[in-house]
């Protein structure tokens, strides 16, 4: 506008000011929108039914009081927080299997959760109802599993779960391969993906018709298809995880184990593509950055969450920033002095725990939506089996574990005529059991599975050459064995494997002998029996029922007492090895 008629106009103005007339007022222009928000992915993996607080520690209740407190934060700011699973969520405690997992999808839903993967144990109910494994043509092999899915008000997750028939990820009822949800105004693409060990850390007949497609390239081609769909975020929920020591800079990896599958994983995905990774599987933690990926696993059993910090520019749709945190305990109490659950459960000294600036409150909600698996559970925990023991019964002490030959005993006196037991006693077992009055629940948090003895034959010189496959580092656990000593030694640069039964005479190659295990470990489960295993399986020849069940009816044959020394083998063990594994012969 020229000088000339700026006069009159600015003029005309301030004789308007002058008028005794009120002017309109003018309402001030809206804010603008905030350019970058804040999005906090809280990651939980394998929870495996860990529902409950023990004393001041873990549980979903707890879960949901910190959740809220770092809900209220992203509030204040206009950021948004999104719960992720990296599956394994059902498998392990009597609340979540006595009703195949129904009680963590109710309360899942209460805590928000936006998706969670698939991980192997949760094949593990098998058909819905008592059977865990098909026991007819018309049982679905993965109804239970499918009933939990369809429950749900979030989606599960299983990119690369591949349905042999269709060549495709399963499309079950709210199973998919990826969901793309909207936080803040930010749209966030969530993937899920699944193990490449899945098949064999499950039992076979539940998963017939699988197959577990490459992680990598499940991952980038749903990324892919993702952005090109509106996502500004990627967040992968993978039940696969690595493990680090060190959560002082999530920059140095330094204290990460560099050959762990995830790890691989992020390594063959085109940098930028993914923001985020919530692992899982290896119940161990992780909270750095690979890659330029956010990566989180926190342990499990509910004890811990992770979570990662973006900065989002919505109008660019990208990731300007990001946050990595350790995992952090679930403490309802905690020491003043380290903001950490006192290690020995019972100091005094402890204060109220505080998460983002307020008091953590378990959520009320939550433990309401639990009450009902918690009671009834608590009445078959509570059931005593009329033994006490004097000593806790120990998952490992070298080769000789207590506890695993107590459970390899008891397998052997199940089956008339069996000559060999073989038991992961190591990954299969997964408690200790305390001192004390042994209840039902007592045995339950030891073997959470619902596997079942079962017997079959193999040769001697079978037997043999399974043996040496042990020996080297394919297998990584020495199984625990009962009816048969094994020894074994280095002549020269050969290995050689002695069968020795209880009578001192050995086993020939050509004999023939009854072999009993658990159903998960004949049908490959862990690879124990890779090398001997026939193209379609082993004839199973005897089963005489669940573990538990065969472990409750040993246990009673003690007597009122058992401790530890009544299990060991002192001068006579069940092995003998030239050395540690992996046993290298030399000349």
């Amino acid at each position: 506008m020229p000088a000339a008629r700026l006069v009159p106009l600015a003029l005309a103005l301030i004789l308007a000011g002058c008028d005794d007339r009120v002017a309109p007022a003018v309402p001030a222009p809206a804010a603008p929108a905030a350019v970058t928000v804040t999005l906090s992915i809280v990651g939980t993996n394998d929870l495996h039914g860990g529902v409950l607080q023990r004393e001041d520690r873990g549980g979903l209740a707890l879960l949901g009081g910190y959740v809220a407190n770092l809900r209220a934060a992203r509030d204040r700011d206009g950021g948004a927080v999104l719960l992720v699973d990296a599956g394994d969520l059902f498998q392990g405690t009597l609340e979540s299997n006595l009703n195949e997992g129904a009680v963590v999808v109710a309360a899942y839903d209460a805590l928000g959760y936006a998706a969670v993967a698939i991980g192997n144990h949760d094949f593990d109910f098998g058909p819905a109802g008592e059977a865990a494994t098909p026991a007819s043509p018309a049982d679905d092999p993965r109804g239970a599993l499918k009933a939990r899915a369809a429950s749900a008000s979030f989606p599960f997750l299983a990119a690369n779960v591949i349905d042999e028939a269709t060549g495709k990820p399963v499309a079950w009822r709210n199973v998919l391969p990826s969901t793309l949800v909207t936080a803040a105004g930010v749209q966030v693409g969530i993937i899920g993906v699944t193990t490449a060990r899945t098949l064999e850390t499950t039992i076979a007949a539940n998963t017939s018709g699988l197959r577990i497609g490459p992680l990598a390239a499940s991952i980038e081609a749903e990324a892919t298809r993702l952005r090109a769909s509106g996502a500004a975020v990627i967040v992968v929920a993978a039940h696969a995880g690595g493990t680090c020591a060190d959560f002082s800079n999530p920059l140095d990896l330094s204290s990460c184990a560099p050959d762990e599958e995830i790890v691989n994983v992020i390594h063959a995905l085109p940098r930028g593509l993914v923001d985020v990774v919530v692992a899982g599987h290896r119940h161990l933690g992780i909270g750095h950055q690979i890659d330029g990926v956010a990566v989180t696993e926190a342990y499990a059993g509910g004890r811990s969450f992770g979570r990662v910090d973006l900065v989002v520019d919505r109008a660019a749709r990208r990731v300007t920033g990001r946050r990595s945190f350790a995992p952090r305990d679930l403490c309802s109490r905690v020491d003043p002095g380290t903001t950490r659950c006192d290690p020995e459960g019972a100091s005094v000294s402890r204060v109220p725990a505080e998460y983002e600036g307020a008091a953590v409150t378990a959520d009320a909600a939550v433990a309401r939506v639990l009450a009902p698996g918690v009671e009834a559970a608590r009445r078959v925990k509570t059931r005593p089996l009329g033994i006490t023991l004097s000593t806790p019964l120990r998952r490992t002490a070298g080769l000789d574990s207590p506890l695993g030959n107590l459970f390899t005993d008891a397998f052997l006196a199940a089956v008339p005529g069996a000559g060999l037991v073989v038991n992961n006693t190591d990954g299969g077992l997964r408690a200790d059991m305390p001192a004390g009055p042994v209840t039902y629940g007592t045995v339950f948090e030891v073997m959470p599975f619902d596997n079942r003895v079962v017997a079959f034959h193999l040769s001697g010189a079978e037997i043999r050459k399974m043996v040496t496959t042990w020996m080297g580092a394919r297998v990584p656990v020495t199984p625990g064995i009962a009816g048969l000593r094994i020894r074994v030694s280095c002549q020269g640069p050969a290995l050689h494997v002695a069968l020795i039964r209880p009578d001192g005479q050995p086993v020939e190659d050509r004999e023939r002998v009854l072999v009993v295990t658990t159903d998960f470990l004949a049908t490959n489960g862990d690879n124990i029996f890779a090398s001997v295993v026939p193209p379609d399986g082993f004839t199973v020849e005897q089963d005489v029922g669940t573990v538990r069940d065969v472990v409750i009816g040993a246990l009673k044959k003690y007597g009122s007492t058992l401790g530890e020394a009544q299990l060991l083998d002192g001068p006579n063990p069940r092995w003998a090895l030239p050395g540690p594994r992996p046993v290298m012969c030399s000349a």
